[in-house]
Formats: structure tokens, sequence, C-alpha cells
């Protein structure tokens, strides 16, 4: 039996919503607890998981912090949840230019809380469950617009790997 994508994707996202960062943990999580967080997050929207040897090689290479006695904060897991959505359109290098560009132009909370709303917006959008985008904010600025197409972007595969998995199920049955 053939099911409607779009139909089956609006369901998916009708209630996805991204912690805020004042909702993240902030007692200091450990690599592990921080990889099942964000998973628990990212996984029910279809979107790969991040490993632990991904946040290893990200804390390396200089894109997020490191870990204070082997703990991550919020701020931490703020970057990494983004970093999780948007390393399917982004390269490492790019995504570390849009945070050093970030940083420049807002604090980490804006920052992430801007991407968590852009994202469900974006993700209502293209589901059908809205017919335009809101307007997020009140500046307006590069970085905002970089910001909203990589929403724009990450909203569009997170779409189509959807749609995939629909295909799948029903070549399987």
């Amino acid at each position: 039996m053939k099911h409607d994508m779009k139909a089956l994707f609006a369901e998916k996202v009708r209630g996805f919503r991204l912690p805020r960062y004042r909702e993240l943990p902030n007692m200091g999580l450990y690599l592990e607890q921080v990889t099942k967080y964000i998973n628990g997050l990212i996984v029910p929207l279809g979107c790969a998981e991040i490993t632990s040897s991904m946040v290893s090689n990200y804390v390396k290479k200089g894109v997020i912090a490191p870990p204070k006695k082997k703990q991550y904060d919020a701020e931490q897991i703020a970057y990494l949840i983004v970093m999780s959505l948007i390393k399917s359109v982004l390269s490492l290098e790019n995504i570390s230019r849009l945070f050093v560009m970030q940083k420049e132009t807002y604090d980490s909370e804006t920052a992430y809380n801007y991407f968590c709303s852009e994202l469900e917006n974006m993700l209502l959008v293209i589901s059908g469950l809205k017919d335009t985008a809101d307007t997020i904010g009140t500046t307006n600025s590069e970085v905002k617009t970089m910001l909203r197409s990589t929403t724009m972007a990450v909203s569009h595969i997170v779409f189509i790997a959807n749609c995939f998995s629909v295909l799948k199920e029903n070549e399987e049955k």
C-alpha cells in the first residue's frame, strides 16, 4: 500500500521541538550521555546518529571546546545538536566558519535558540503544515540569512531521507 509521504512527514514533525538553551542539561554529561541525549532528539526525525568518535573528532579539530573533567555543558551540547543536524549539508570547515560568525554576532544562547526556531519553522513549511515561514527575531544579518538557508537545506534533507525510508518500507511489504 502506498503512503502519502508528505502526510507521513507532517505527522512526524507536527510535534517536533528541540529543547531551548535553558532546557539543555547543564550539570555536565559524559560523552556517552551526550550522544544518547542528542540521538534521542535527532533520530526520531530520521537523522543519522552522532557517535562518540564524531564528538571526539569535533573537539580534536577545535570546532567545540573540550570537556571539563570529561563532562560537557549546555553550550557544548547546543553546538553538538546543531552540528548533528547540519553535518549533512555543510562541511566541518564551513560549520566552523558558521560558528565563528555566530560568535561574532550573537551569544550562544541566542544563536542556538534561533537555530531551533528556524529549523522547526522550516520543517513545518516543508511538511505542508504551514504555508509560509515565520520571521524569527528582529535583526537582519548575513549570519541570520545563512542560518535560515542552512535550516532550509537541513529540512529538505530530512524530508528526502524520510521519503526514501517510506519507499523502502513499501518495497519490503
